[in-house]
């Protein structure tokens, strides 16, 4: 690539001039430069060396868009005579809690105010106290589920028809009455990274007396585990085609929960969600007898009482003929 340095064929450079035509020089003819070129076609460079409309070095004032200008540096520029000296700020109460969440983005987003319609649909009404919260109120005791009275969750666990797997344990354990009947709730957690995630809720009632193992299930869910049980009808077509009792017995204690019309009228009222069983574990004053429900969540108030209402009418259809 040649450059005006090169030698070969362009010289040293050093006799090198700008065009005239560029320079605004008298060409090499003599002839004085004119201001435009000869035609129609405009010489931009001779308007380069021309001084601007309005500049200031030569004393014309430089164009700016109207209200460029800041306020002049005086004392009395905050004082604003043309405002109206009877205007007061709005008065009224400040914003409230949820006014101030609706404030999104950096420095706060433009949204318009929602429909109160739309405010009460999705106002959250979750687990605001949490089970643990309902527990204490309700004079329940509470445990980790790490201590020596719950050592025997571990054996429950064994026999829930869900299978729980071996990385289950039991944690929230909560113990109180209710009603007339004693429970034992707690959630069943499995390691999810550095914390437990609670995939099941169990609830325990006790049982007087010896029962039979059972399991009553909704009739859409399958079933693992059920070698030795037999199915009992209610005599009941909506009850049977939307649940199934199976025992390993046929006897007037499984007949009389299988017709049992309070349990019919609980159970055929849910969304068909939760699975009971009975079983027996080994605790310190012998083998005690239960019957306990499981539901694939975690346990808050509303299902501490939901299952606490089926237990109820479960035990009562169970402990009619002692």
């Amino acid at each position: 690539m040649s450059t005006p340095r090169d030698r070969d064929g362009f010289g040293d450079g050093s006799d090198w001039q700008e065009p005239a035509h560029l320079s605004g020089d008298e060409p090499a003819g003599g002839e004085p430069a004119t201001d435009e070129p000869a035609g129609d076609e405009p010489n931009f460079a001779d308007r380069r060396k021309r001084p601007r409309d309005g500049d200031p070095s030569t004393g014309g004032a430089a164009w700016q868009p109207p209200g460029w200008d800041l306020p002049a540096a005086t004392p009395d520029r905050d004082r604003q005579p043309d405002a109206d000296p009877s205007w007061a700020p709005p008065t009224g109460a400040p914003p409230t809690a949820a006014q101030e969440r609706t404030r999104g983005g950096i420095f706060g987003s433009r949204q318009r105010p929602r429909d109160p319609e739309m405010e009460r649909v999705f106002t959250y009404e979750g687990n605001r106290l949490g089970a643990r919260n309902w527990a204490l109120q309700h004079g329940w005791t509470v445990s980790d589920g790490s201590g020596p009275e719950d050592a025997v969750l571990k054996e429950l666990l064994d026999s829930c028809p869900v299978r729980p797997g071996r990385e289950a344990r039991p944690a929230g354990v909560l113990r109180g009455r209710a009603g007339a009947v004693e429970l034992v709730a707690f959630d069943v957690v499995y390691p999810a990274g550095r914390a437990w995630l609670a995939k099941y809720a169990i609830t325990v009632a006790p049982l007087l007396g010896t029962v039979p193992a059972l399991r009553l299930s909704p009739a859409r869910l399958w079933k693992h585990g059920i070698g030795g049980l037999v199915p009992v009808l209610s005599g009941d077509e909506t009850f049977d085609r939307r649940w199934q009792l199976l025992a390993a017995e046929d006897g007037p204690q499984v007949r009389r929960l299988a017709q049992d019309p309070a349990v019919h009228g609980l159970l055929l009222g849910t969304d068909d969600g939760d699975e009971f069983w009975t079983g027996a574990v080994r605790g310190g004053g012998g083998v005690e007898n239960y019957v306990a429900a499981v539901r694939p969540d975690g346990h808050r108030p509303q299902l501490i009482e939901h299952h606490a209402r089926l237990l109820t009418a479960i035990v009562g259809a169970l402990a009619a003929g002692y």
